[in-house]
This record gives structure tokens, sequence and C-alpha cells, in this order.
């Protein structure tokens, strides 16, 4: 918004000799950055209000599961508000609206999958938490109902992003570089003429919307299984994010593409306002999340943050990059596969269930193991970071 207005005021600014004053916001990495410390703000100067609003409305973790060895874990935070994922969405939003610019199709998309998904998250949340209050059995959304949300907001993604990717030349639709399946190691350029390479594949809108439809589901339970220790998911989440920024600015702006030989996708650095606005959000929410946590996300910002970080995956075409990011994330989920598959199978076979953890998911099987949960967190924390610079070293190796 704010960008907006700069660009109708502009000749008057210029007129009267005070342009100088505001062409920061002209600036790209200006914007980022104040998107990411404007999110900060927001969610450590809301955070009590929020937290006391939610202990009021009894909006916390009943510290209730069915898994023996995490009654202990859990009984320690009961009571401890969850839903705090209205603090990140917030924050997400009202920096990204003033400081994006909301004219970009890819912008207002990204808007849109946000609030689609905080909405899912905190319907979620809500009917899980007050159903003691509400006096019924419902405990949250079904599985299936948030699969069909999750797969739902993928393929509307999908959808658009294909289309604001098309290309025309003498009226006839060509093969355009922002919807390249883009393969590591890949040169999408090449590197004497500067032109798409050759070899290269261009999906088809089917295959488009299924990969993304995949990409955002996959991430957005990804994350959310993540969400168990003070600070793992939040930390996690915000050195992801950080790495976002850099992959859309590069992403966005054409010499830099052709540098690096990745796909130039027009305006995808206004992204990186969106992602710098995620930074933000989740370092200001590890005020408050880090051990001993006084508020938790819940699903609410978990099912947001991975479905956005999905969707900045799918619009850069760099979704095997972002994967390599996510890669604790990924192994969250994997592990709780892996162990609910092995169980039912084994118990197939030889009638007793069996484990390949001591408990899924796999911080958890840490912290039995005998680590701290601060240490399971500050370790996967660094795990993340190696990751990520492995990813971003990658873009290199072409």
């Amino acid at each position: 918004m704010i960008y907006i207005l700069l660009d109708i005021i502009r000749g008057w600014l210029v007129d009267n000799g005070l342009y100088f004053y505001f062409r920061v916001f002209d600036e790209i990495q200006f914007r980022t950055l104040a998107a990411a410390g404007l999110s900060f703000a927001i969610v450590v100067f809301m955070g009590k209000r929020v937290i006391r609003m939610l202990i009021k409305l009894k909006i916390g973790d009943a510290g209730e599961t069915d898994a023996a060895l995490l009654r202990e874990h859990a009984a320690s935070k009961a009571n401890v508000p969850t839903m705090g994922g209205i603090l990140i969405c917030g924050a997400i939003f009202i920096s990204s609206f003033l400081l994006a610019d909301i004219r970009v199709n890819l912008v207002y998309t990204a808007l849109f999958t946000l609030l689609w998904m905080t909405a899912v998250g905190g319907a979620d949340d809500y009917l899980k938490l007050t159903a003691s209050r509400r006096g019924t059995g419902r405990q949250g959304l079904y599985s299936w109902e948030k699969l069909v949300f999750q797969l739902g907001i993928g393929l509307i993604v999908g959808f658009f992003v294909y289309r604001y990717g098309v290309e025309f030349q003498n009226n006839q639709q060509v093969d355009s570089i922002a919807h390249v399946l883009n393969l590591p190691f890949q040169r999408t350029y090449d590197p004497n003429t500067k032109f798409a390479a050759d070899g290269l594949i261009y999906l088809g809108l089917p295959a488009f919307m299924i990969i993304s439809m995949l990409v955002i589901a996959g991430l957005s339970n990804a994350v959310n299984i993540t969400d168990g220790m003070d600070g793992l998911a939040s930390g996690t989440s915000a050195i992801v994010c950080f790495a976002l920024i850099l992959l859309s600015l590069v992403s966005g702006e054409l010499s830099s593409a052709q540098y690096l030989y990745v796909p130039y996708v027009p305006l995808a650095d206004e992204l990186a306002v969106i992602a710098g606005a995620m930074f933000g959000a989740c370092l200001g929410f590890l005020w408050w999340n880090c051990k001993p946590a006084q508020i938790f996300m819940g699903d609410t910002g978990s099912l947001a943050l991975g479905g956005m970080i999905g969707y900045i995956a799918i619009v850069t075409r760099q979704e095997f990059v972002v994967l390599l990011m996510c890669g604790v994330f990924l192994f969250e989920i994997l592990s709780v596969v892996l162990q609910v598959g092995w169980f039912k199978y084994t118990r197939i076979r030889t009638g007793t269930g069996r484990r390949i953890f001591r408990i899924a998911p796999y911080h958890h099987h840490l912290h039995q193991g005998g680590w701290a949960e601060n240490q399971v967190v500050a370790r996967l924390w660094l795990i993340t970071i190696l990751l990520v610079v492995v990813a971003m070293a990658s873009l290199k190796l072409r």
C-alpha cells in the first residue's frame, strides 16, 4: 500500500524536491528489511495482549496425548495458550499489505494463500481447544477435511501462478521459463547466449497444478508435525524464510537469474517482502515461544507457514532447493509415516506392532533418548542452517 501511494504522489514529490526522502521505498531490499522489522515489532509488542486474551478465552493446550511417553512432556505445557499463529499470520499480512506492491498478481495470491491456511488452521485449533467447553466430542477438523483444504489451495494456486507466467509471441502461447521444472544442478540459461538452455522440461497446466498441490500440502503438514517443542518450528521456519528472501530476489531480477542460471520469474522479487515479513514474524514469535514457551503457534501458524514456504517455492521454481532447506521438516513428517506404516505392517504380519523410533515425530525420539529439549531444538536449528547453506551453494553448482 505504501508503495502504491508513493507511485501516486511520485510526480508531486519530484516537483517539490521531496522525492529524495522517500525514494528508499522504491528499493525492494529496503522494503524487505522494513517488512521484517515491522513484523517483528508487531509480534513482540502485541504478544502479551494476545496471550492474555487467549488465556481469558481458555484457548490453551490441554496437555492431552495418547502416547504414554509424551504425557509427562505434554502435562508440563498444559494450559499454555495456543493459536499464537494469529500473531504470526496477522503480522505477516499487515507488513506485506503495507510494504509489498499489492497490485502484483503473485503478491495478492500469496496473501490469499496466507488467509486460507490461517483460516483452516484456526478452525482446527478452535474446535480442538474448545471441545470441552462446547460439550462436544469433536476434536478439531477431521484429517480428511484439512487435507481437502490443503490440496484445494494447492490446486488454486497452481492454476493462477501458471496463468500469470503464460507468455505469447505473435498471438501464440510459447514455452515460458516460469513453467520450467527446475531440476537440481540444471542450467536454465545457455552460458553463451543467455537464452533458454536446451533440454528444459516445460510443465503443462495439469502437471504444474499437481506439483503445486503436493508441495504446498506437503510442507504445510511437515511444519505442522514439527511444531512440538518450544521454539522448534518457529526458529526453523525463520531460517528457511531468510533463505526464501534471497531466492525471491534472485528469481525476480533477470541479470541475477541469468548469472546463477536459475529461472527468471517477473515480479517474483516482490515475494521477498513477504518472505521478509515471515522471517520477522517468526523471530518475533520466538520472543514468546522460546523455552519455557508462553504461547504456541498451533495449527493456525504452522499450516500457514508451511503453505507459504511451499507457495514461494512454486513461484520461484525452486521446489528442489526449498525441499532441501526444509530437510528437518521433511524428516519429521517422514518419521511419522515410517512409524505408523511399520507399526501397522508388523502388526498384520506378526500380531504385534513394532516401532522404528521410540516415538514419532523424530524430535520426541531424540528427547526420549536423553537429549534435553533445548539441545534438540538448537541442534535441529543448526542442521537447518547447514541445509540452507548447501541448498544455496547448489545454485552456483550449475
